[in-house]
C-alpha cells in the first residue's frame, strides 16, 4: 500500500491510495467518517430561554457545533474512571448567557477549557430581539459519527477510481474530444492528442471524449478510451475543524489495524492457534 499527498494542510488533504482494493479504500472512508471520536455538545441545562426557538431545538443546534478536541486530554466517558458520571477527563463544560437584540455566534459559548473552544467563532445559533434572553450550561463528551452525524471529524470524506486515459495510434488530432471536455484535461501535441500533464486526475470519468471521438467517424470505437486503475484511488477529505485532517487519517488507520489484530485474535482462539 503506498500513500501520496497531493495537498495536506490543516483543514484539507487530498491524496492518492495505491496496491489496495476497493473494499479496503471503503473501509478507510467509512473509518475517518464513522470511528473518529471527537467533542461534540451531548447534554444541555437551559435555566433561561426567551427566544423563539424550543428549548428542544436549541440544544439541536449547540450538538452540531463543531469543537476542538485534544483526545490526549479527553476520553469517552465509557472508559473514563468516574464511570460515566461526568469529570473533566470526560467532559467538557461550557455557558451561554445572552441578550438582544443581538445575532448569537458560536463565539457566545464560552468554554471552561479554552482548548475545547468551538473550531468556528462565526457560526450563527439564534437571532434575539429586543429583551428576549437566553442563559444555560452544555456539556460536551467524546462519541463517535457511528453513534451520531454531531461527533463526525470529516464535513466531505470520498473518493473516486483513479481514472486511466489511453490514446491509441488512430487518432487524428482532430480535437473534437478536446472541445467536450469540461475539465481541460486533454491538448494537442505533434498532431495527436495527449493529456496536459498534471491534470489527469481532474477527470471526472464523464467519457464524453469518448463519444465526440466516435461522432467525428474515425472508426466503430473510438480512439481514446477511458477506464479506471481498480487498485488507485483518489481520496478528498476535509476536517470540520475539530482536529487537523492528518490526525483524523492516522487515527482511522489506527482503528482499522486494531480491528483486524482483534479479528486475527479471535481467529486464533477459535482455531487454538497461539495458544500452549
Amino acid at each position: 500500500m503506498e500513500i501520496a499527498f497531493s495537498r495536506l494542510d490543516e483543514r484539507v488533504a487530498k491524496f492518492t491510495l495505491s496496491g489496495v482494493s476497493t473494499s479496503f479504500a471503503n473501509m478507510l472512508r467509512r473509518a475517518m467518517a464513522s470511528e473518529v471520536p471527537t467533542l461534540a455538545i451531548e447534554d444541555v441545562r437551559i435555566y433561561d430561554n426567551t427566544s423563539v426557538l424550543f428549548d428542544e431545538m436549541l440544544a439541536h443546534r449547540l450538538g452540531l457545533i463543531p469543537l476542538r478536541t485534544n483526545l490526549e486530554t479527553y476520553k469517552p466517558r465509557s472508559e473514563c474512571s468516574c464511570e460515566g458520571a461526568g469529570c473533566d477527563a470526560c467532559t467538557a463544560t461550557y455557558t451561554l448567557s445572552v441578550e438582544g437584540p443581538k445575532m448569537v455566534y458560536s463565539s457566545d459559548l464560552i468554554p471552561q477549557d479554552p482548548d475545547t473552544a468551538p473550531a468556528e467563532e462565526d457560526i450563527p445559533i439564534i437571532e434575539l430581539a429586543k429583551d428576549q434572553k437566553i442563559v444555560l450550561g452544555a456539556y460536551a463528551v467524546v462519541g463517535t459519527g457511528k453513534a451520531h452525524a454531531k461527533w463526525q471529524a470529516t464535513t466531505a470524506c470520498g473518493y473516486k477510481n483513479y481514472p486511466v486515459i489511453t490514446i491509441d495510434a488512430r487518432c487524428d488530432g482532430c480535437g473534437m474530444c478536446i472541445d467536450e471536455c469540461p475539465r481541460d484535461i486533454l491538448e494537442v501535441a505533434q498532431g495527436r492528442v495527449r493529456v496536459v500533464e498534471g491534470r489527469r486526475e481532474l477527470c471526472s470519468l464523464c467519457r464524453l471524449c469518448e463519444r465526440a471521438c466516435l461522432a467525428g467517424g474515425i472508426g466503430t470505437e473510438a480512439a481514446i478510451r477511458i477506464s479506471t486503475d481498480d487498485e488507485r484511488f483518489i481520496f478528498v477529505v476535509e476536517s470540520d475543524g475539530s482536529m487537523p485532517v492528518r490526525e483524523i487519517i492516522e487515527r482511522a488507520l489506527q482503528y482499522i489495524q486494531k480491528s483486524s489484530d482483534d479479528l486475527i485474535d479471535v481467529m486464533n482462539e477459535i482455531t487454538g492457534e497461539g495458544t500452549e
